[in-house]
């Protein structure tokens, strides 16, 4: 049965109403003057101030009005952003195209500054023609939603722009995200969307806004409306540096140690800035240094009002897994274990300790990236001097490159070399298997915590024109234009790292060519027109030029190495490069100590499963003598290994012949054997 009750329509409709028949009656009853000119017939920019009495219901339903939120004290500090505020206000000021649209990547602070416009209106600190405006931050989602009929969301937004044109210039519109007006609307069955109904009013200086989008969206959504884009005018709010974001840190730091109940260290601002901009490359500061902070205070409270003993069960995990790398000797983890069961151990602190420093700070960053506390809170400077041997533990007969490298690395970070170049840019010239895609590993791993800071690009895969195309990104007009360039992309969301092209001498000429710009001047420009920084990194090229010439196991001279490096490349390309680093050929006592290190990780592996494995000498013999394949280096040592080792190793452990606590001895009579032996127990 079909209900009797009338059909009052949407509750927005009922509301909106009701709001245009208390605005009309109230501004009667106030006796506030009705302007029934038509909006066609105003002067563009009549007056300078809002008028008095002036209401906006439907504005106020829908913004947030951030002079009145300044004014509270609701807003934070904005710090560092005076030029990009400048420039703003400047624009706001102008008679034509007065309204400007703060254009930069998400977290750079594009918000902050129309939040410092605000806080510069309520102080008076603004020229006279601002003096008294309102800034109105609008929800263009609140506005369309509930539009569900043709017509709802042009009717809805057209009475809010009445409202603000009502106010004579006396009320400044903010769009967070300006990029979505294009289309807003039109998917709820309307007839336009939202930039095509503020354009008019746009254009008659009657509407003033402050626009925020990202410079991709402002490419892709902006610009392509040139009636909409010629009526703004973009200011380009950029990334500050870590120096700028420890400023912006500082001020903000009352507002999070009030919040949180803690203090903060000074050290823990820095070790934010600092950290945030090396391993959260995917990110922008000040955004991803501020989010540290909180995410510090949070720990820091929250951790002070657990019982104690809570983490106990992680520490205890962090000690068992300590006395493993003992065990199988790895004492590098075990040290690093070790800093790490003291920072837990520190940050399970009592109540009495409400301090936020930088080892909290280090800890956040560890949960998020999964890198070891002790790699964050390690000293750089002990790092680079200790870096020969650091990288000597992974790299064996190699004491030339090694040096080489760490002495252009140190050059580099000690602000010796150009500036505007890569920390150090290497081109490795040897036979196969001696080392040198090793050694790019080992200097990742080194220098910036881990072998996930390898960019690796095997140069056989841009053997022609269009592997340029794929490192930097298609031009217009070609097919891939919307995907990033592989190159480019990597080096932008992992500054800090070791950019590797293997086998540089199979790469087509252009792709070479456009190494040039990275070598020289540090930086590449992708397809998009964004450039990249290339300054933070090392560059790394590995190629096997010269090799053929070789006989065997022996030592190719450097002269040799180059004069085939000369004969395929061109000048320019090797005089941009830091050091040519010839690697040897291994010799028989080298093949014997890389066996060794390979069976280290043998024996950690089973260590995990509590089984010991011991290799005698014989055994260590044997495998370096039947893994050694002239011409091959040691790469055919790990297959050998796998082969007659690691196969028979698994059998044993499947069929029960060696148990958790057990013992696995391996053992050969000469280097002449047919197999290696195996005892268990």
């Amino acid at each position: 049965m079909a209900s009797d009750r009338p059909d009052f329509g949407p509750f927005d409709d009922i509301v909106d109403r009701l709001i245009d028949n208390l605005g009309s009656t109230l501004g009667t009853s106030l006796g506030e003057p009705r302007d029934d000119t038509p909006r066609q017939e105003r002067p563009a920019g009549t007056g300078t101030r809002p008028r008095a009495g002036v209401r906006t219901p439907r504005l106020d339903r829908f913004g947030r009005d951030l002079t009145a939120a300044a004014a509270a004290g609701e807003l934070d500090p904005v710090i560092g952003r005076d030029d990009e505020i400048a420039q703003v206000l400047e624009v706001l000021a102008r008679r034509t195209k007065n309204n400007p649209v703060l254009v930069g990547d998400p977290g750079v602070g594009k918000t902050a500054v129309v939040e410092g416009i605000a806080q510069r209106i309520a102080d008076g600190d603004v020229p006279p023609a601002l003096v008294g405006v309102r800034v109105v931050s609008l929800d263009l989602a609140g506005l369309v939603s509930g539009t569900r009929y043709r017509g709802d969301f042009e009717q809805r937004l057209t009475r809010v722009i009445d409202e603000v044109v009502a106010a004579r210039r006396g009320i400044v519109l903010f769009v967070d995200e300006l990029h979505a007006v294009v289309g807003a609307g039109a998917a709820e069955g309307g007839a336009m969307d939202a930039a095509t109904i503020i354009k008019p009013a746009l254009a008659r200086g009657e509407l003033q806004l402050v626009g925020a989008t990202t410079v991709t969206d402002y490419r892709r959504h902006i610009e392509r409306d040139a009636a909409l884009e010629r009526r703004l005018a973009p200011v380009r709010v950029g990334e500050p540096t870590v120096a700028q974001t420890v400023t912006i840190l500082r001020g903000l730091r009352a507002r999070y140690e009030a919040h949180h109940e803690v203090s903060i260290d000074d050290a823990a601002l820095v070790a934010a800035a600092e950290l945030s901009d090396r391993h959260l490359t995917d990110r922008f500061l000040p955004d991803k240094a501020i989010d540290l902070v909180d995410r510090a205070g949070a720990r820091a409270r929250i951790r002070a009002s657990r019982p104690e003993g809570t983490d106990s069960a992680h520490v205890e995990g962090l000690r068992r897994a300590r006395d493993v790398a003992v065990d199988a000797e790895d004492y590098e983890r075990a040290l690093l274990l070790t800093r790490e069961i003291e920072e837990a151990t520190a940050a399970g602190r009592g109540p009495g300790s409400l301090t936020v420093t930088a080892d909290d700070v280090a800890a956040v960053l560890a949960e998020s990236t999964g890198i070891p506390v002790a790699r964050l809170t390690a000293d750089d400077r002990r790092r680079l001097l200790d870096l020969e041997d650091v990288l000597h533990r992974r790299i064996v007969g190699q004491d030339e490159a090694v040096s080489a490298v760490a002495d252009a690395v140190r050059s580099g970070r000690a602000g010796l070399a150009h500036p505007g170049r890569p920390v150090g840019s290497f081109l490795f010239l040897g036979p196969t298997g001696v080392g040198k895609t090793e050694l790019a590993r080992a200097l990742a791993d080194a220098l910036f915590g881990s072998e996930n800071a390898l960019l690796r690009f095997d140069m056989s895969e841009y053997s022609d024109r269009a592997g340029a195309y794929r490192l930097v990104g298609a031009p217009p007009g070609h097919a891939g234009f919307d995907e990033p360039g592989q190159l480019t992309e990597a080096v932008r969301r992992t500054p800090y790292a070791v950019v590797l092209f293997d086998e540089i001498e199979k790469a087509h000429a252009e792709v070479v060519a456009t190494l040039l710009q990275v070598l020289d001047a540090g930086r590449l420009t992708d397809s998009h027109g964004r450039t990249v920084d290339f300054t933070r990194a090392v560059v790394v090229m590995t190629s096997n030029l010269g090799a053929p010439l070789l006989p065997g196991i022996g030592d190719p001279t450097r002269e040799t190495l180059l004069a085939a490096a000369r004969m395929h490349f061109r000048p320019e390309f090797l005089n941009r490069i830091d050091d040519v680093v010839p690697f040897h050929a291994l010799g028989e006592a080298e093949l014997r100590t890389i066996t060794g290190l390979l069976l280290a990780e043998t024996t950690t592996r089973l260590a995990v499963q509590g089984i010991t494995l011991e290799v005698a000498d014989g055994a260590l013999s044997w495998l370096a003598r039947h893994g050694h394949e002239p011409g091959l280096g040691a790469r055919p040592l790990r297959r050998t290994i796998v082969r007659e080792l690691e196969r028979r190793l698994a059998r044993m452990v499947i069929a029960g012949d060696v148990a958790p606590g057990g013992r696995v001895r391996v053992d050969a009579a000469s280097p002449e054997d047919a197999a290696l032996t195996f005892g268990a127990g």
